[in-house]
């Protein structure tokens, strides 16, 4: 009885979805017959009539394929949980020479506008993402496509019985269609999607080489500007004080026999120059890693941060795990992070509340960061937050960010951690 029904909302769901099953999978299909249509009106028998119309199904194909297959990944994911990976390969930063001229990784453009451009088309036709997007298209009309018409066929067949456009007979014949095949016409989405849309082992493989290589690279530059930063705090801070302290002394001992007043003066001197000194060093360790994350762990350290900045930030946490610790990498990685997004809300979005959320999946640590600012933010491929997330991506980590214009803006740094 439960079963019988359940069956009207299922047949409901079912029916909305094979339509947008339908509508997807045969966009193309319908294109290359509106060009059919077109060449035929032209002339049949004149070939120069058909090229347009080669050329706008081409054309349309070409630029259609892409967020098709988005469309039917994000379906596949809503409706069934599956996960279908895309693999797009995304463009590397342009750099500016010191001639002027703009590289993009193959060669060397007047404007930077010029050289992204030229990346954007290199990237697009060498990524195996675009073929296999064009492979599904041909493919998910047959696949999936001709099943998932079958309900709405069914029912323009029962409308068109009621109107009388067709013989009577059809019409319980397509209602019985039309029911009968909308809860199961348009899974047929699914194992398509998976077989023909799932990058191959050998892709993920060579994409994955990509990004270790990129992420190597990119932590031999952090770790050079890292030293630099270093040294140069220490040739200009305290190095300089530890020198004035040293000649100080060797003053004050000259002078200990014949103007005592004046070498308790020097001593007194270096005396706070060791202690200023002293405090230098200790802000020079605390920026390669505050001691409150190293005691205390992240979620404390989160809220040392969260008290020193300028504006109204909540801290939110696992209730159950009050001192979450992680692998010390792991930790500075969210720490800075979380001090990046907390920087970009204060200085550029002009935010003046934020919001911090730590959890845990059961796989892995969320943080969760949302400020009240203008919004607009987006990630380039030459600037921080791009910098950010390839730092997460050293531990197989991820960084999404949602900033509308007029705000607010939310970023998610999600990082897997069997130490939880």
């Amino acid at each position: 009885m439960k079963q019988l029904l359940g069956w009207p909302a299922r047949a409901g769901t079912g029916f909305l979805r094979a339509c947008a099953v339908a509508g997807v999978t045969m966009t193309v299909p319908a294109l290359w017959a509106a060009a059919a249509a077109l060449g035929v009106h032209g002339g049949a028998g004149n070939p120069w009539s058909w090229l347009l119309p080669v050329v706008l199904a081409v054309t349309g194909t070409l630029a259609a394929s892409r967020p098709l297959c988005r469309a039917v990944r994000a379906l596949v994911a809503r409706w069934t949980g599956t996960a279908v990976p895309a693999g797009y390969r995304e463009p590397g930063p342009v750099t500016r020479m010191a001639t002027g001229y703009w590289w993009n990784g193959d060669r060397y453009e007047r404007t930077r506008r010029d050289a992204l451009m030229d990346q954007r088309m290199r990237t697009y036709w060498r990524d195996p993402a675009t073929w296999r997007d064009l492979r599904f298209t041909a493919l998910a009309p047959l696949t999936a496509g001709l099943p998932a018409c079958l309900p709405p066929a069914g029912a323009a067949a029962a409308v068109l019985a009621l109107t009388g456009a067709a013989p009577l007979l059809v019409g319980p014949i397509g209602a019985a269609v039309a029911i009968g095949t909308a809860p199961y016409a348009w899974r047929a989405l699914e194992p398509a999607a998976v077989r023909f849309l799932r990058p191959s082992t050998a892709m993920l493989l060579a994409d994955r080489v990509d990004q270790l290589t990129a992420q190597r690279a990119d932590m031999t530059v952090t770790q050079a500007a890292e030293i630099r930063r270093i040294e140069r705090d220490l040739h200009d801070g305290a190095q300089a004080g530890l020198v004035a302290i040293g000649i100080s002394l060797a003053t004050a001992e000259r002078l200990m026999a014949t103007d005592p007043e004046r070498a308790r003066a020097l001593l007194r001197s270096a005396r706070a120059g060791a202690a200023g000194s002293l405090a230098e060093l200790r802000d020079l360790v605390r920026g390669i890693n505050p001691p409150v994350l190293s005691e205390r762990g992240l979620v404390d350290a989160v809220r040392a941060l969260a008290l020193t900045t300028p504006i109204a930030v909540t801290v939110t946490a696992p209730a159950d795990r009050p001192r979450l610790r992680l692998d010390p990498p792991i930790e500075s990685a969210l720490y800075f992070g979380t001090a990046e997004l907390l920087t970009n809300a204060v200085k550029h979005a002009r935010a003046t509340a934020a919001r911090i959320t730590l959890a845990h999946d059961g796989t892995g640590i969320v943080v969760e960061i949302e400020d009240d600012g203008r919004g607009g933010a987006t990630v380039r491929p030459d600037g921080g937050l791009a910098g950010l997330r390839r730092r997460l991506a050293v531990f197989d980590g991820t960084f999404e960010l949602d900033s509308p214009e007029g705000g607010p803006t939310r970023a998610i740094m999600v990082v897997p951690c069997e130490s939880l």
